[in-house]
């Protein structure tokens, strides 16, 4: 689009500008770092930084002009609001150049990034998916400005932490197919209850229109409701004989990746993952339930189930070092249902003498009145799992797990930061153990994750005391 284009369709008028004839032929970025030739600079003001003093670095880079709300020296595109001058541009191009790629909507309160991952692996064609967990109304239109013409499939997370989110996300993006993973407890200190969250979550199916699909955990008792909010077809996944598409005859190997039946409608199909976790067998189904929409026959959907990995970071990210020791880096986010979930792949993935389970487990953030017991919770589920070391990291949440562990006849460590974690692994870890680090991303736990990665000393005795 030339900078005329943009202008116009945002609303906001040229600043500094030689050439409004320039095209923007890039995506966009809103870190003057990542900038280059032909890209749009979209200046936001956040709470330590402000963009508008970076524009010029972007410029410098290639940038052919930046988003702001007051002019600042170089070629600019002013406008009121930024950001939703941002969402507006991105509206544009979906409704504009971009009318014939297809969107798929993907929300949940756990494994939105994991089901993205499978979708985009398993639907036919050109595919552009959001980066990492892009899913607000930040990253959602950085999102579309990745697409071009040539994009058969757009497959946009949508995240929420108030009741309106997810539909003004819809707005910008309008889905052709939307995807519900599940209804747990993450952001319940914004929401406040669980029902609350399911009407947040079903704003996603609401957004359809009349010819679209929405696909829903059958599984999940408060997203099966949401059949009634979808006003196009429904696709019902899970384990349960009711699922439109189902798992059956699943199986754990040693690296805690499952294996199953695909069964359709159509026929079926065996399917072995390469995602760790028995959770990814929802996602999976998921992700089966789209690519049947797209007329791939269970046989096709099987075969690129069973080839997809993972291609987001710090999610059951698998590594075994030099000495046999593997780590399990689930440290991007953390809520009480993705917890559980970890904790019982790695329950899955050792055993024995030769094998033994550590769980390292931070703080999960936005649990709000809950936060007490749901930490509680998670130390009776951690101690639940046969671990060999369960080590806590932390303040008073951490503290709140010890007491769920010793609650449930367990035993934990109590580290006070990283470095004392470090300090209490490094001497106990040994070949074959398996190490899951997981918390919210504001503990930054993927640090002690590097650490543990680099090599050890030699290795000491596993013993796991409790403070």
């Amino acid at each position: 689009m030339s900078l005329t284009a943009v202008a116009e369709a945002v609303g906001g008028r040229l600043a500094d500008v030689i050439d409004p004839g320039v095209q923007v032929t890039e995506p966009a970025v809103f870190d003057s770092r990542e900038a280059g030739p032909g890209s749009l600079f979209v200046a936001l003001a956040g709470e330590h930084a402000d963009g508008h003093a970076f524009a010029e670095s972007a410029h410098n880079k290639g940038a052919v002009v930046a988003l702001v709300n007051r002019p600042v020296g170089v070629p600019a595109i002013v406008v009121d609001d930024v950001l939703h001058a941002f969402g507006t541009l991105a509206h544009t191009l979906l409704t504009g150049p971009l009318a014939a790629t297809r969107v798929i909507a993907i929300t949940g309160s756990a494994g939105k990034t994991s089901t993205k991952d499978f979708v985009s692996q398993v639907l036919p064609g050109s595919v552009v998916a959001t980066p990492q967990s892009f899913n607000n109304e930040i990253g959602l239109p950085l999102t579309v400005t990745m697409a071009d013409t040539t994009t058969d499939h757009l497959v946009l997370e949508m995240g929420a932490r108030h009741i309106g989110d997810i539909r003004d996300l819809t707005l910008v993006a309008p889905p052709d197919i939307s995807i519900v993973t599940n209804v747990g407890t993450a952001h319940i200190g914004e929401f406040g209850c669980r029902d609350n969250i399911a009407e947040a979550k079903g704003e996603i199916v609401e957004a359809l229109a009349p010819g679209g699909l929405a696909v829903l955990n059958a599984d999940d008792d408060y997203v099966q409701p949401m059949r009634e909010r979808a006003g196009g077809s429904v696709v019902t996944f899970g384990l349960g004989e009711d699922a439109d598409v189902r798992a059956t005859d699943l199986s754990t190997d040693a690296h805690g990746r499952t294996s199953f039946t695909l069964v359709t409608p159509e026929g079926s199909a065996p399917v072995q993952l390469q995602f760790v976790g028995g959770v990814q067998v929802h996602n999976s189904l998921a992700a089966a339930a789209v690519g049947r929409g797209a007329g791939l026959t269970p046989e096709e959907i099987a075969a690129r189930l069973s080839r997809a990995v993972p291609r987001s970071r710090w999610r059951m990210e698998t590594v075994t070092r030099a000495d046999g020791v593997t780590i399990v880096n689930d440290a991007y986010n953390a809520n009480p249902t993705s917890v559980r979930h970890a904790l019982e792949a790695l329950a899955s993935m050792s055993g024995g003498a030769e094998q033994r389970s550590v769980a390292v487990l931070g703080r999960m953030n936005e649990l709000g009145d809950d936060a007490r017991a749901a930490h509680e919770e998670i130390g009776r589920h951690a101690a639940a799992q046969g671990l060999a070391m369960i080590v806590l990291v932390g303040g008073d949440e951490a503290g709140w797990m010890r007491d769920g562990v010793r609650d449930a006849g367990g035993r934990a460590t109590w580290v006070p930061d990283q470095e004392a974690a470090l300090g209490l692994l490094h001497p106990a870890l040994r070949p074959g153990d398996v190490v899951l680090v997981k918390a919210s991303r504001a503990v930054q736990l993927q640090r002690l994750v590097e650490e543990l990665l680099k090599p050890a000393p030699p290795a000491g005795r596993l013993t796991g005391g409790s403070r």
